[in-house]
């Protein structure tokens, strides 16, 4: 089983999801970030669940989709790092992904 760290912009991330869900709802803002949680738990079991980047040439750069969301990570050994999560229509957060 792998480790999964959170890095600070995907922490960032998910609080600006939060905010802006719960602009109308705090309650399906909750649940919004709770099942991103849920996704990524599934990468402990399985790293390679995701497909890789395509606008990336970075092997060890993968992404899972919730719903409209990327959350992108990447993968090295027993360790998974995740980098943003992003609406899919915000394409322009990938540039800074190394």
């Amino acid at each position: 089983m792998v480790s999964i760290t959170w890095m600070p912009q995907a922490i960032k991330d998910l609080d600006a999801i939060s905010n802006y869900i719960g602009i109308d709802s705090e309650y399906y803002a909750k649940i919004t970030i709770r099942k991103i949680f849920s996704a990524v738990e599934n990468l402990e079991k399985f790293p390679n669940l995701g497909k890789k980047v395509i606008e990336l040439n970075n092997p060890n750069i993968r992404e899972i989709l919730f719903r409209n969301y990327r959350i992108v990570y990447k993968y090295l050994k027993d360790q998974i790092y995740i980098l943003t999560v992003f609406h899919s229509s915000f394409r322009s957060k990938l540039r800074n992904i190394k």
